[in-house]
């Protein structure tokens, strides 16, 4: 260990008592100070204590990202609880199924985005109908704040994909989240008063406990980026306003960001950049263009909570694979054989995690459990990764992908037997194999090859849509290939390494081209960007972005391309609520005709509006906060950021 092993609520608690006006949080509406983040989360924390919360309850989380979520979580853990994050984008049956597992008697959250997930009233607290508090006015010194939790009780439960159909909840426990934040070695305490750590990723996502805890436990400032799905412009735009120094970025998004030189490389001072292999490529090229910048390539599965290894990338790692690096803080990193023998240095093995930052295994899962976490002789306690890598002779550990069939796009885990378990559930699939092709590439693509059922013909398209009403975004394929039979090996197994070399083309989705002139001038812009990004032709009006290979990522890109051929910003949600041509030429359309109108208006107004704003940033620069609106951890007088 790294000292005295303590917990986030302690550590958020001593920056209030030490530094109450010092900025905690800030999402472009509302801004908290530490003292009014702790009196929030103390009168909220005794709300739920009220409604029955107790240590070893479970509370369901379902919050756009805004200067309440961090209220909320450390409100549940005041309380005692352990905090399930809901990801707002995940179709009803995935929360609802993460709830009943989870054992989630209550759920605190939105109001619009409880509704839209169906929870029923009895189990949900509304955040934004708790009652007004006067946080402004408790005066001079330190909130009295309830009792820390225990070190080995559990914090968080995140959901990660399982191999045979049933998502696994992975027990964090607190000491293991301040062992990540306060590890003199690790990312987090470079942090300091004056820097500003950005939060966009998914709240369900376990990058988001470095994202919001790092900086609070140090006494910086979260920033929360309030767009549900924010486009490559409104994450660059959110670094510029909030004065973002440090980032994490999944490294499809850090590849995609660095290359287009993204702007956003020129404000940041610090990026954490891990999920996949580091492009060595890559990263040259954002260092010689942002020398001042400081790069670490990290690693760590959610059972080691979210980081276990980090590297800083120097010159010398430009030319070649960049290593994952050494572990930090209390954790261990162990390279054993199949027999769970030591290997030597410059031999591959299984990389085995211990120390502080193993999780206390999968909730309800004890045979899981069991698989994937032991006692080692002499270490104690770890996690086997099932990851295959190598240590240099100085200590320094190089990725070598994996041992079974887990693989990961775009930074999400995925276990392809989940997506195979809910296609075969569809009558009209026989047998069904799913793989990634083009493995660690830009253009990698969750593939799923499917043999019909006897007497059916399933069109893509409609198995798309119908895994995208149970499975989230990231679990659905975007490519896929119908089949008499699948390949299989002499051992009578699919052969997924000839499926995953395989590159014929998909499935295309049903319709037939359009006759030349079909399309409309704007039709034909949104059209081209799409060719651009996907690499092949796209030239009917009902096309789907996602039927055609599309994904979030690269619509991140065609949302960017859209920007400067048209100057029009669509938001990216929606962008991907109308995932046809037709329908993103009609909000290209409303969006020009509108900034039409605009340009219309009067002078004099224009003139009011831009006063009005000037003093409203004026406030803003000068300190206020939203005191007077937050009620326990949540403001009440902004609109709700729709996070779907």
């Amino acid at each position: 260990m790294t000292g005295p092993l303590t917990t986030v609520p302690e550590l958020v608690a001593r920056q209030a008592a030490e530094r109450p006006d010092a900025l905690a949080a800030t999402d472009g509406s509302t801004t908290l100070t530490y003292r009014e983040l702790a009196t929030a989360a103390a009168r909220l924390a005794a709300e739920l204590t009220a409604r029955g919360v107790r240590p070893g309850s479970a509370v369901g989380l379902l919050c756009a990202r805004a200067a309440r979520l961090p209220v909320a979580q450390l409100a549940v853990w005041w309380a005692g609880g352990h905090v399930v994050p809901l990801d707002p984008a995940y179709p009803r049956p995935r929360l609802r199924a993460m709830l009943d597992d989870a054992g989630a008697r209550l759920t605190l959250g939105d109001k619009a985005l409880l509704a839209e997930a169906g929870l029923p009233g009895e189990d949900v607290l509304v955040l934004t109908e708790l009652g007004p508090t006067a946080v402004a006015g408790t005066g001079p010194g330190t909130p009295r704040t309830p009792g820390p939790p225990a070190p080995d009780a559990a914090a968080l439960v995140y959901y990660t994909s399982g191999s045979t159909g049933r998502p696994k909840g992975v027990l964090v426990p607190h000491g293991a989240v301040a062992d990540l934040v306060t590890a003199a070695d690790g990312p987090a305490p470079a942090l300091g008063p004056g820097d500003r750590v950005l939060h966009h990723s998914p709240v369900a996502f376990d990058a988001a406990t470095f994202e919001l805890w790092g900086p609070l436990a140090r006494g910086a400032a979260v920033a929360l980026s309030p767009a549900g799905r924010p486009s490559a412009e409104e994450l660059a735009r959110d670094v510029e306003r909030f004065g973002v120094t440090t980032a994490f970025l999944t490294t499809a998004l850090f590849h995609q960001l660095a290359a287009r030189r993204s702007r956003i490389f020129g404000v940041l001072r610090t990026v954490l950049a891990g999920g996949e292999a580091l492009s060595a490529e890559h990263a040259d090229a954002v260092l010689r263009a942002f020398p001042w910048l400081r790069l670490f390539n990290v690693y760590g599965p959610t059972e080691a909570t979210t980081f276990t290894t980090l590297h800083r990338v120097r010159p010398a790692d430009r030319t070649g694979p960049v290593p994952i690096g050494r572990p930090f803080g209390g954790a261990g990193a162990l390279v054993l054989d199949a027999d769970r023998r030591p290997v030597p240095d410059g031999t591959r093995g299984e990389l085995w995690i211990s120390g502080a930052r193993v999780a206390l295994g999968y909730l309800g899962r004890p045979e899981l459990t069991a698989e994937r976490f032991a006692v080692l002789p002499g270490t104690g306690r770890a996690y086997r990764t099932g990851d295959r890598v190598l240590r240099r002779p100085d200590g320094v550990l190089e990725y070598h992908g994996r041992l079974d069939d887990q693989v990961k796009v775009r930074g999400f885990r995925i276990e392809p037997g989940e997506v195979e378990h809910a296609l075969r559930s569809l009558p009209e699939v026989a047998e069904t194999a799913v793989v990634v092709r083009r493995a660690g590439q830009e253009d990698a693509a969750l593939t799923a090859y499917v043999v019909p059922a006897e007497g059916r013909r399933p069109v893509p398209e409609a198995l798309r849509r119908r895994l995208a009403e149970r499975l989230p975004a990231h679990l659905v394929p975007t490519a896929w290939t119908l089949l008499d039979a699948l390949p299989l090996t002499t051992s009578g197994k699919v052969d997924r390494r000839a499926l995953a070399a395989d590159e014929g083309a998909p499935a295309p989705a049903p319709g037939a081209a359009p006759a030349p002139g079909a399309l409309t001038p704007i039709q034909q812009v949104v059209a081209a960007a799409w060719s651009r990004a996907l690499e092949r032709p796209v030239t009917a009006p009902d096309a789907d972005f996602f039927a055609e290979g599309g994904h979030s990522l690269l619509a991140m890109w065609v949302v960017d391309d859209l920007r400067e051929d048209l100057g029009v910003g669509l938001p990216l949600g929606d962008f991907l609520d109308h995932p046809t041509v037709a329908g993103q030429a009609a909000l290209v359309e409303r969006a020009l005709r509108a900034a039409e109108a605009d340009a219309d208006t009067p002078a004099e107004a224009d003139s009011e509006a831009d006063a009005a704003e000037a003093d409203a940033a004026d406030a803003d620069a000068a300190g206020a906060t939203a005191a007077g609106a937050v009620t326990d951890g949540v403001e009440t007088e902004t609109p709700e950021e729709p996070a779907r």
